[in-house]
């Protein structure tokens, strides 16, 4: 006799399929909405004029936003995959001292937001920064705040999209394939050129998607950069349009429809690439990849690898620890100090408060982005939901599309004045972020849930089905205990990726309701590097302290008890 697994697992397709329009979908239509209605959401119903797509071309700032921002993804995209491919490669093939190295600093490249690293590019090379006033390079500023050099910083930061991509499909290796190039006088480089190459073109388009998206949407440098360097791109300007007097919802409606545009068609062109041919080359034959000390060479690997690990981690954040406990000296040259991390706590400062404000934020929108993540994995995993592949390319979206745009997608949809009568004018509150954390948390959420939740059998719920117990239930006394560790992964995950999310705090957040970003951003803006340094060392400190300690306290002793 064959049960169904959930008598009402339709309903709860349903449910999550409305959540996610509600957080995702319904703001990425307002976008579209507000180019083609312009007062659809203030009280107006007029046909909007479509030439504002065309004067994308005619206006100086936005043709220069966007040139700017295609100018910088593509740079970054073949720069950044070309860096991360090649890591890939010699990681996966050969052992040298420091590749763990590259491991770690691959992860927390990942980690760290990326306002953070191009602050401390910044506090490296201005004309005053670290490099002119302790080294003396004072070419480093006109090498750095150029097209060519914001290209080669934003590479530094995003080339581990493109390492993990390739180094996961270099697992699994077919030596027959590159001994038989070899057997017909194929050169190392020819073999890899035209057999091992090929093959991972799936890779090397991932990666590279990654790394466009990525940079695209990257709203920290260029809001870093605008500091020292004028170097407009689409997310800037998009906040700007919102920051201005008056504002102007027009430019950031085309600009987010712009973006929007990029984003598509740089999924359309992976998509278009993975069909042209078959790539399932892996069989019986296959063994798992072993990297092996080079016979000679393998100092080079050392020393290219602790460079670019100086270059890409020790640039960025020594600058920050260097600046957070420096000042000029009376007589030139610099003194250290702690009188910037003094300043972060005497009266009237702002970090306590913003500080508590972005854990409590990140907070609830971790245990409310658990929930629809839980619900979303138990969807994909076990129901039958005729649309479920809709909801799994949704839990997907908010992970693609730059979060300015989702920023503003939210204004128009909780700035409605009808909302007031029921109260959920959300605009201007707190909940608000809130409800943008759980969006950002979304895919990230799922994806490890959903990973964990594979592992669980379905018969252990048909059985407890047939015994009678609820859907509720089940969740609580089987699915709950057996992915403990995995939900809580997930939730720290989630939590340290809303605390330091400055695109949708900085559109978003409430008058006299500072957050941290926001306020290490501020700072920055009015080259009070010594200050914002500080806070951000302070800020991250504070939240990776939490994380352990939660994690300490709630992860399940099996999962943290050494084996033996």
């Amino acid at each position: 006799m064959r049960f169904t697994i959930f008598a009402h697992g339709s309903r709860t397709g349903w449910l999550v399929l409305a959540l996610l329009v509600l957080l995702i979908m319904l703001p990425l239509a307002a976008v579209v909405i507000q180019v083609l209605l312009p007062g659809f959401f203030f009280g107006s119903r007029r046909i909007g004029d479509l030439s504002l797509l065309g004067d994308m071309f005619r206006r100086p700032l936005w043709y220069l936003s966007l040139k700017n921002t295609l100018v910088l993804g593509l740079g970054t995209t073949a720069l950044g995959t070309a860096i991360g491919a090649a890591l890939a490669t010699a990681r996966s093939r050969w052992s040298f001292p420091g590749a763990r190295l590259l491991d770690g600093a691959v992860w927390l490249l990942i980690v760290t937001p990326s306002f953070i690293l191009a602050q401390g590019w910044v506090m490296f090379a201005a004309s005053d920064g670290l490099a002119a006033s302790w080294l003396g390079w004072r070419w480093v500023h006109d090498a750095v705040f150029t097209p060519a050099g914001l290209i080669a910083v934003m590479s530094l930061s995003k080339f581990p999209f493109a390492y993990l991509a390739v180094y996961s499909a270099l697992e699994w290796k077919m030596e027959r394939l590159g001994e038989a190039g070899r057997l017909n006088g194929g050169s190392a480089w020819t073999v890899w050129r035209t057999i091992e190459a090929p093959l991972l073109l799936p890779a090397y388009c991932s990666g590279a998607l990654l790394v466009f998206m990525d940079t695209v949407g990257d709203f920290g440098l260029p809001a870093s950069i605008a500091a020292v360097f004028r170097f407009p791109t689409l997310p800037y300007s998009i906040y700007s349009a919102l920051y201005t007097s008056p504002i102007r919802f027009d430019m950031a409606g085309v600009l987010s429809f712009y973006l929007v545009v990029l984003i598509a068609l740089a999924m359309s062109v992976q998509f278009w690439a993975l069909r042209r041919a078959r790539f399932d080359f892996l069989g019986g034959r296959a063994t798992r990849a072993r990297a092996e000390r080079p016979r000679r060479g393998a100092w080079l690997l050392a020393a290219g690898n602790f460079i670019l690990l100086a270059i890409a981690v020790g640039i960025p954040l020594g600058a920050n620890l260097l600046t957070s406990i420096t000042r000029p000296g009376q007589s030139g040259g610099t003194a250290f100090t702690l009188n910037h991390y003094r300043e972060l706590f005497v009266s009237g400062g702002q970090l306590t408060d913003a500080l508590l404000h972005s854990l409590s934020i990140a907070a609830f929108a971790a245990i409310v982005g658990l929930f629809v993540g839980l619900l979303v994995a138990y969807v994909l995993t076990y129901s039958k939901f005729k649309l479920k592949r809709a909801i799994d390319v949704i839990s997907l979206v908010s992970l693609a599309v730059p979060g300015v745009v989702l920023g503003i997608g939210y204004i128009f949809i909780w700035n409605q004045s009808w909302l007031e009568r029921i109260g959920l004018l959300l605009y201007g509150k707190p909940a608000i972020l809130v409800l943008a954390g759980v969006a950002g948390a979304i895919p990230v959420i799922t994806r490890i849930v959903t990973g964990a939740m594979a592992k669980v059998p379905q018969g252990l719920l048909s059985a407890a089905q047939m015994q009678g117990a609820s859907f509720s239930r089940r969740v609580r006394t089987i699915l709950l205990p057996l992915l403990r560790g995995a939900l809580l992964s997930a939730a720290l995950a989630a939590f340290g990726a809303s605390v330091f999310d400055l695109a949708m705090t900085s559109i978003l957040f409430p008058p006299n309701f500072m957050t941290l970003p926001v306020v290490i951003n501020k700072a920055f803006e009015d080259l009070n590097f010594g200050y914002a340094a500080a806070a951000t060392l302070t800020g991250g400190t504070a939240v990776v302290a939490l994380i352990l300690i939660m994690e300490r306290l709630f992860k399940p002793k099996e999962a943290r008890r050494p084996s033996r």
